[in-house]
């Protein structure tokens, strides 16, 4: 049977209050998915703003759990200082959460990407203010790389300081681009300009990383391991829904924070064990997927006809491994922050038994929430479940999905090569 969720109640009502939302706010055309209508949504939903009060509300009242059990008992959480819980504005977009989590140190090259992710509040501005903020964001990058471009360079693992010189170069070029289309006051242009400069920014940063940085533990080193990063498209149809035919959303998974996590995930997408299964839950609060046909809960391996099964894995920021076999709370580290955390619409998780944290095999679900009332380890799921990726393409449409709509294929795009101890390549 599916791993179930328990959605809290919110104090005003019966019913519970996580409830499929009618659309998110914004939503723009994608070129991978095909939209036969451009018919936009309402831009602001009681609901979804029902879901983060009654997402909030979980931290005291109980969390919902992303267990087996559909009738599982709640939860009660020691609750952290309110400094924790009220410590600035959660960083919400996926590819900054990756560009964070990398395991580098490198202070000359985060000078140069904050003011570009900045960009992205500078344009929500009205009118031609917003592109005044964005001039300003853009000369403190500039800046940033002319004064920081030797300290950079000397991060980088020295297999990859050409190819970080020649993205430098790149990124140096596309910073007078665009501040030559702010100069021009085509608003429009700023966006995707921003993306291909922070996408530039975000390679030289993995460039930093020079091998795999800790052991996994040994109980767990003969484990298929993802040792690094690696992207994959999830190519999914789409049933009974006139807008909206089939989508690909493109998942980058981080093995350098869950090697374990997401090594067993890219094994089991080798195997080819999610093509053709149904999306098994979509109620505004996750979408969730990967329980097989039959009595089997998860995956079961060939080669010992039994389910394979893998321990809760966190990474804590400020630690130089993750910890395996228990939530935060049961180590008693409230005040700790994840280093993936759940704030990004489409944040990828492993699903497991609410009572037993090493039960995860092969259920996963994405989050869809907003975050505002939900920022790092203040929510219900963060030090609870292993999260080990992001929807970083087409996130938006996962509110799309319903339960039957069809996963016709998950590929590999990149990082394969990370994978050690594949399973999937064992006769059997």
């Amino acid at each position: 049977m599916a791993a179930a969720l328990a959605s809290p109640t919110c104090c005003c009502c019966r019913r519970p209050s996580l409830r499929p939302s009618a659309g998110r706010r914004g939503r723009r055309p994608v070129a991978r998915c095909a939209l036969p209508s451009s018919e936009k949504r309402n831009s602001f939903s009681w609901k979804e703003c029902a879901i983060s009060v009654a997402l909030s509300a979980g931290l005291i009242t109980g969390a919902p759990t992303l267990g087996w059990s559909a009738h599982a008992s709640p939860l009660e959480p020691v609750i952290p200082d309110v400094s924790v819980l009220i410590s600035g504005p959660p960083i919400k977009d996926p590819g900054a959460l990756l560009r964070y989590a990398l395991p580098i140190d490198n202070k000359a090259v985060r000078e140069v990407q904050k003011p570009l992710e900045d960009i992205t509040d500078s344009l929500k501005i009205a009118g031609v203010r917003a592109l005044d903020s964005v001039e300003r964001n853009v000369r403190q990058a500039s800046r940033a790389l002319s004064n920081g471009r030797n300290l950079i360079l000397g991060g980088l693992a020295e297999s990859k300081r050409a190819n970080g010189e020649e993205l430098l170069d790149k990124l140096a070029v596309g910073l007078d681009e665009l501040q030559r289309i702010v100069e021009d006051r085509n608003r429009d242009a700023v966006a995707p300009k921003q993306k291909e400069l922070l996408q530039y920014v975000g390679t030289v940063e993995e460039d930093m990383v020079d091998g795999f940085p800790y052991e996994v533990p040994e109980e767990y080193s003969s484990m298929p391991l993802l040792k690094g990063r690696a992207t994959v498209d999830m190519k999914v149809k789409i049933k009974d829904n006139p807008n909206l035919e089939d989508c690909v959303f493109r998942i980058v998974l981080d093995g350098y924070n869950a090697p374990v996590t997401a090594g067993n995930f890219l094994d089991l997408v080798e195997r080819k064990f999610y093509d053709g299964m149904e999306i098994q839950r979509s109620d505004g609060f996750v979408v969730q997927t990967g329980d097989p046909e039959g009595p089997a809960e998860g995956f079961i391996d060939p080669s010992t006809g039994k389910v394979r099964t893998i321990p809760l894995e966190l990474m804590v920021d400020g630690d130089k491994a993750p910890v395996y076999g228990e939530t935060l709370e049961e180590l008693g580290r409230y005040k700790a922050q994840t280093k993936l955390p759940f704030n990004a619409f489409g944040t990828m998780a492993m699903a497991r038994d609410e009572f037993d944290d090493n039960s995860a095999s092969s259920q996963i679900f994405w989050l869809l929430k907003e975050s505002e009332l939900t920022p790092s380890n203040a929510n219900i799921l963060d030090g609870r479940y292993a999260v080990f990726g992001y929807v970083t393409e087409n996130e938006d449409y996962l509110a799309d999905l319903k339960v039957g709509d069809v996963i016709e294929s998950i590929q590999v795009v990149s990082g394969l090569d990370n994978l050690a101890n594949p399973s999937y390549k064992i006769v059997g």
